[in-house]
């Protein structure tokens, strides 16, 4: 019952929350970022970084440094961050834990069969894997020609397989089955999650259906932008819309017909929560898309630590992480290509 959490919460919850807010109060802020975004060398980045909780990571690299080094040392940080956490938790947290990865497992999923798709090498494909997201029989997916075999051989043994039952069909893999495969599975994990939540009850439910409906509208207008000009019909790209949000249904009916991005503009717009991300942009842009949805998000997840006692945190906390790593593979990008002039434009500042 909603209220009634601060009862029994901490008996196996609030250890690890402390913990996660103690890791949240480790993020970097907007003088950290304002620092990074002066450094000239990569090295600069790495000597202002060895002050952060990215230390320890960082210290023994050798210079000369590369964007891909600072960027899998700062993942290493937030794999061993989840790890611990995982180690500690009880049912039913551990299993929410488990569920925040699952985004990575798809993308891992799809990365890999792409990457064969075009023949590259395997090992090289593992390596580009995010580890959030791996799993013991992942080299093997090299090996499906089609989406039967795909779960048949591999995924009938991972957490995906009761997302796979929607697009297991016999079509051979190309770039366009793909895509529609990862949004697919995007959708019933997207809906699996939400459920789980609403099943926790209490202020878990409250805050996280407001996160995963936001990610669920975001992912419909990206699915409506992508898919603009391309062979995907109007009731198969309604399908790919997940069942919940703020924008089902009335907002899917009226996405699946947009013909442009001023249309899905009218359309976002008349949802008062959105109407200030399309009001960032000007008609007929859709390059600062992503960032105002990265901005509204970070707001978002911030205001997911003003409450206590629920699982939230350990979301919002995994998400900022992520955003955080973001932020420093463009600006270590932009210094080591001399690109300092656009440092900003893509950079989501957190606190």
């Amino acid at each position: 019952m909603y209220g009634f959490e601060a009862l029994t919460f901490n008996i196996h919850g609030g250890y690890l929350e402390a913990i996660v807010r103690g890791h949240r109060a480790g993020l970097l802020t907007t003088a950290d970022y304002n620092n990074l975004c002066q450094c000239e060398t990569l090295d600069d980045i790495k000597m202002h970084l060895t002050a952060t909780e990215y230390g320890p990571y960082l210290q023994n690299e050798p210079s000369p440094l590369h964007t891909t080094t600072i960027v899998e040392k700062c993942t290493l940080k937030l794999v061993d961050d989840y790890k611990n956490m995982l180690c500690q938790a009880t049912e039913p947290l551990s299993i929410f834990l488990e569920y925040i990865t699952y985004g990575h497992m798809i993308d891992n999923v799809v990365l890999i069969v792409t990457g064969t798709l075009h023949e590259r090498d395997v090992q090289e494909l593992l390596e580009k894997c995010h580890p959030l997201g791996m799993f013991d029989s992942i080299a093997t997916l090299a090996v499906a020609q089609n989406m039967r075999e795909l779960y048949r051989l591999v995924l009938v043994d991972t957490p995906l397989a009761p997302y796979f039952s929607e697009c297991i069909t016999s079509e051979d893999l190309d770039d366009m089955n793909i895509e529609i495969m990862r949004n697919t599975l995007y959708k019933a994990y997207l809906e699996d999650f939400y459920r789980f939540c609403q099943k926790l009850g209490g202020a878990t439910a409250e805050i996280m259906s407001d996160l995963l409906a936001f990610e669920a509208d975001r992912r419909a207008v990206n699915i409506t932008i992508n898919s603009i000009g391309t062979e995907l019909t109007r009731d198969d790209r309604r399908k790919l819309y997940s069942n919940f949000g703020l924008l089902y249904p009335y907002g899917h009916e009226e996405l699946a017909v947009c013909e442009d991005i001023d249309q899905v503009r009218a359309v976002m717009e008349k949802y008062p929560p959105y109407q200030s991300i399309f009001s960032k942009l000007s008609y007929g842009e859709s390059q600062m898309l992503d960032k105002a949805f990265y901005e509204e998000e970070v707001k978002r997840l911030c205001l997911a630590f003003e409450q206590q006692f629920h699982y939230a945190v350990f979301f919002a906390y995994m998400r900022l992480r992520e955003q955080e790593i973001r932020n420093l593979m463009w600006i270590s990008e932009c210094v080591a290509q001399n690109q300092k002039s656009r440092v900003h434009d893509s950079v989501v500042f957190i606190f």
